[in-house]
């Protein structure tokens, strides 16, 4: 079997205005497990949208986006139910940046042995395939970009708007990627953990090549960013995908806020949808409830949903889509705290 012969169908990301969960929702409203939370879940993202003054952050780990989930969140961010992003590289550099360059998600199976698809220069997760040379022209994106940029530390938020504007200015070959669309309306992207994934090498490279004069990311500087709208806005609430690094870090602004001499209230409203187990003590960083204990989140409006993202995000999003709260917000744009 040849390169070609296993990529051959691609993923086709689902648009939520395409189709009304509506019904869908309503009727799980009266189910029960799985059903019930998440139409639960969809009732408090509609709240946080009807909160004209409630920040909205979106927090991505996992494998979503490449599996479909893509457009869903350029959607929310378009429409207003969006304000802030805290991601995993992978999710924004690893496959936003690299469909940005025109490359594609390719419908697999589990079933090819993996020592075949590393001879073949394919990437797996789980049942998706990524051509490995085409991944590359991340790092090289990113690596371009840490050569053109003045030598100093940057926040991911700093070198991500860049990034975006990269973009923008003539760079996409898809126009509505997730980093130029949040750098067009000004919505901050996040990436706590920024050096796992292909930007880590390009900006490795980078550094290797520059060892005394070069740029580098400050992860402590995006922290004190998170923290910084977290005091400016106030009312916020967490819309989270997975959990890991972007959930504990979007929670924790709340303590480091404190810890900084600023009050500010528990995240107002707080949704998780994951397959994580409780049972280790995790939870893929807590549950909410156990969030509340630590002073992150309040427990009048969260909801945990048990299940896997692709399943249910299209249907919670679809329902806010149509039944629209969003169209009577305005766009947070807390991009402008920083770029002054």
């Amino acid at each position: 079997m040849e390169k070609k012969d296993l990529l051959k169908e691609t993923v086709k990301h689902i648009d939520i205005k395409s189709y009304d969960s509506t019904q869908l929702i309503d009727a799980m409203r009266n189910m029960s497990f799985t059903s019930r939370d998440t139409a639960r879940a969809t009732d408090i993202l509609m709240m946080m949208n009807e909160e004209k003054e409630c920040t909205n952050i979106l927090t991505l780990a996992g494998s979503t986006s490449a599996a479909g989930c893509m457009q869903v969140y350029v959607d929310m961010v378009k429409n207003k139910m969006i304000d802030v992003v805290v991601s995993t590289g992978a999710s924004i550099i690893d496959m936003d940046l690299f469909e940005a360059l025109g490359y594609k998600h390719y419908i697999g199976n589990q079933d090819v042995p993996d020592m075949q698809l590393r001879n073949l220069y394919i990437d797996r997760i789980y049942d998706t395939f990524i051509d490995e040379e085409e991944l590359q022209s991340c790092d090289n994106a990113t690596y371009e970009l840490s050569n053109q940029l003045e030598p100093r530390p940057y926040s991911s938020r700093e070198f991500i708007w860049e990034l975006g504007k990269w973009l923008y200015d003539g760079h996409a070959v898809k126009k509505d990627s997730l980093i130029q669309t949040c750098y067009e309306y000004g919505v901050p992207i996040f990436c706590p953990a920024f050096s796992d994934c292909s930007a880590g090498f390009g900006i490795g490279k980078h550094q290797w090549e520059n060892p005394d004069k070069h740029l580098s990311i400050d992860s402590v500087k995006d922290f004190i960013e998170l923290t910084k709208i977290k005091i400016a806005a106030g009312t916020t609430g967490l819309f989270m995908v997975g959990g890991g690094t972007p959930k504990n870090f979007a929670q924790d602004t709340v303590v480091c806020a404190e810890i900084m001499g600023h009050e500010v209230p528990m995240h107002k409203y707080a949704i998780q949808i994951t397959v994580a187990d409780v049972r280790d003590g995790a939870c893929s960083s807590s549950t909410l409830k156990e969030a509340c204990s630590w002073g992150k989140v309040d427990t009048t409006y969260e909801q945990m949903v048990y299940a896997e993202g692709t399943t249910v995000i299209p249907a919670i999003a679809s329902y806010v889509y149509h039944n629209a709260p969003w169209k009577e917000r305005e766009y947070k744009n807390w991009t402008k705290l920083f770029n002054k």
